[in-house]
């Protein structure tokens, strides 16, 4: 009977590990297809769209930093 479990579980664990590359394979598949695109234009482009969103807000800071540094250049007020 502890045979016939140890087999079983084997047999489980053999059947999900090549279930998960099964899927997977189907998704990478997928996503290098869509469009009848090539996989690394596709792979390139979704890395690009990262990179211009964090370009952009790095621009904005940028902004936001030299209109507080303009602001701050001008000439402090006499208190006395």
């Amino acid at each position: 009977m502890d045979e016939n479990r140890i087999w079983l579980g084997i047999l489980v664990f053999v059947v999900l590990v090549v279930g998960a590359n099964l899927v997977m394979y189907a998704m990478v598949r997928g996503a290098f297809r869509s469009g009848g695109r090539g996989g690394m234009e596709t792979m390139f482009k979704s890395i690009q769209a990262g990179r211009r969103k964090k370009e952009n807000e790095l621009d904005e800071l940028r902004r936001t930093v030299q209109q507080l540094d303009e602001g701050r250049k001008d000439p402090p007020l006499d208190s006395e």
